[in-house]
Order: C-alpha cells, then sequence, then structure tokens
C-alpha cells in the first residue's frame, strides 16, 4: 500500500467562540463559520438557512506536531478507561488533524453562519461545511464503549454551571 498525499484548502474560519481547545463545557458556545468571500459568494449559501444543524470538517490547527500518538493510550490518560487505538478515539493526535463537528445553525448571514455547540476554536480552518440529513443519521441499533458516557458527560454542559 502506498501513502497517498493530497492537499486541501481552508474554506472558511472559525471567528470568535473559544480560543483555545478543552475537553468539556462546549455548550452554549456561539461562533461564526465565516466562509472564504475569495471564492464563493452568497449563492453558495442559498437554501442552507432550512437545515437545524451542519456537520463542520475542520483542522485541529492547534495540535503539536510531535505529539502524535498512533497505538493505543488511555482516553485522557485516565488510568480508570481502557486502553484505546487512534481509531476508537475522536482525538486531535493524528496525522492528519482532522476533526469533524456537528453543530447547531443558528442563521446565516451571507456568507457568515452563525452556529453554536461548534467544539472548534476561534480562528480553525474549516475544510467542508454539510448540512446534516437525518437520513445519513446512524442505522440500526447504536453502541459505543462504556468510558465514552463518562468522559462525554460534560462535553455539552454549559460551562456557566461547572
Amino acid at each position: 500500500m502506498t501513502m497517498e498525499k493530497f492537499e486541501v484548502e481552508a474554506i472558511a474560519h472559525v471567528v470568535g467562540g473559544r480560543i483555545e481547545p478543552t475537553d468539556d463545557y462546549w455548550g452554549g458556545t456561539h461562533s461564526i463559520i465565516r466562509i472564504n468571500g475569495a471564492y464563493y459568494d452568497v449563492d453558495a449559501t442559498a437554501g442552507l438557512a432550512e437545515f437545524s444543524h451542519l456537520e463542520i470538517v475542520f483542522r485541529f490547527h492547534l495540535t503539536d506536531p510531535t505529539d502524535l500518538n498512533l497505538g493505543a493510550r488511555r482516553p485522557r490518560d485516565n488510568p480508570d478507561w481502557p486502553p484505546v487505538g487512534i481509531f476508537g478515539h475522536r482525538n486531535m493526535r493524528r496525522i492528519n488533524w482532522l476533526g469533524v463537528s456537528r453543530c447547531r445553525l443558528i442563521t446565516v448571514d451571507g456568507l457568515d453562519l452563525h452556529v453554536e455547540e461548534l467544539d472548534a476554536v476561534d480562528g480553525t480552518p474549516v475544510l467542508d461545511i454539510k448540512p446534516w440529513f437525518s437520513e445519513f443519521g446512524p442505522r440500526g441499533e447504536v453502541r459505543q464503549a462504556a468510558w465514552t458516557t463518562e468522559m462525554l458527560h460534560n462535553y455539552f454542559a454549559d460551562p456557566e454551571q461547572a
């Protein structure tokens, strides 16, 4: 197998919201996804306001390139949780530093998408924006490791409630 390389270009950036990534309390986070006006005009967002949620593909741009962990490790380094391989995590310690987040779309203002609960920080390069279609949601029974429920208990909690 050969390792294929390709380039991607940011089509937007996150403006506002949080300035540093943290593990929890993303609830109530308001930010703007500002689409690059050099490539797109307002026609690019036509019809988007009819959707309640977006899926955002972004780059973990603040990741330390020396902090990769391609094997197994304990989530959040918690000794109570089992070692899990890189593909059993959703963290930033991966080769391509890609993140995927589902957020609420509040309003569309030209090329500015006002969103809530996007777990990407101010300045994050956005690589793609897709409306959420419920038909693309999970089919069949959903299961996940027990440690994820414990770990993510406060992920979308309101920071004012912390």
